[in-house]
């Protein structure tokens, strides 16, 4: 038979176990916070996180301070934050790269893109533009699958490099519209958007946010974009979806995500104060100019999101035999 006093002193150790996991929720955030963005500075994803984390660090008030952690498709800061302690003081600026193409595209990912984190947040979704150089007599999508039937392989297209987003959305493009179009990879954004402006590639599945001005400027011409509805950005540009290749769908999303095991009042704590940063008026605006779609959702919400991109760009992957350099 136990005692009274054995009883009392298993339920007091049972506190003392409890009681530093209660405080240090109650007491987050005491120190500054770590976004790790893993693209390089002044890219849509480094400047979407950087509008975002102002308003979050003023709310929470604590610093939020934005590391760029770059390589490997955003491989390398992802996992950063994977193996980081779940304790809310590290957060990931994750993408339809680092949560979606790179599980297609590295077999030896050395992270889980579902089970090693905890969403917080979708903030944006960011539709892919299907532009041309003004050289190529198409006008719009069904011209362009025409032209490239009729010759198949004489048009090539660009990307940000082998395994990509671009990369990706193009072979999806290829595959929904059977068609042959020949890959040329670039050692990114920039330089892939240059050699289609300049002529030296044809085709070009880009954001809309970077290819944008040159389609304003017309040293592109924009065919359609990626999204089931039209940009507020450009209008009037077509969904590739009303242009004749119905289901095609080619945006990018930018989340928040922490590590796996993250205190839940911490990850509701997050995605209040970064629903509510989203919905501020100035955020909306500068977000809006660079051609984002305002998400902000539940972690639920945002957990069956990445699980979908997963789903799609690995049967993308196997399904047309991709091979990566």
């Amino acid at each position: 038979m136990v005692s009274a006093s054995a009883s009392v002193k298993r339920v007091l150790v049972s506190i003392c176990f409890l009681l530093p996991l209660s405080v240090q929720a109650q007491a987050w955030p005491d120190r500054p916070i770590r976004l790790i963005v893993p693209f390089s500075a002044g890219g849509s994803n480094d400047l979407t996180a950087r509008v975002v984390a102002e308003k979050v660090s003023s709310a929470l008030g604590q610093p939020i301070i934005v590391e760029n952690r770059v390589g490997a498709g955003g491989s390398i800061g992802a996992d950063a934050v994977a193996k980081s302690a779940p304790d809310g003081y590290t957060l990931l600026q994750a993408s339809g790269s680092t949560h979606g193409g790179n599980s297609a595209v590295y077999p030896s990912l050395p992270y889980d893109p579902l089970r090693d984190f905890s969403p917080i947040s979708m903030l944006v979704r960011t539709p892919f533009i299907l532009a041309v150089h003004p050289s190529v007599p198409a006008n719009n999508v069904r011209e362009l699958v025409a032209l490239a039937r009729a010759a198949p392989g004489k048009l090539n297209y660009a990307s940000f490099g082998s395994g990509s987003s671009s990369h990706l959305v193009g072979e999806l493009f290829k595959g929904m519209a059977g068609v042959d179009i020949v890959h040329v990879p670039f050692k990114g954004s920039a330089p892939a958007v240059i050699a289609t402006v300049s002529g030296q590639t044809q085709v070009i599945f880009d954001v809309i946010n970077t290819s944008g001005p040159h389609i304003k400027a017309g040293r592109l011409k924009g065919l359609a974009v990626g999204t089931t509805s039209r940009s507020s950005v450009l209008p009037e540009a077509p969904t590739v979806a009303e242009s004749g290749i119905p289901g095609f769908e080619a945006t990018v999303f930018f989340g928040w995500l922490a590590p796996a095991g993250t205190p839940r009042a911490v990850i509701d704590r997050l995605n209040r104060e970064v629903v509510r940063a989203l919905a501020l008026p100035d955020v909306r605006e500068k977000l809006a100019g660079m051609g984002n779609e305002i998400v902000g959702n539940t972690p639920e919400q945002f957990s069956q999101q990445i699980t979908a991109e997963v789903a799609q760009w690995q049967k993308l992957v196997r399904e047309r035999g991709l091979k990566f350099d």
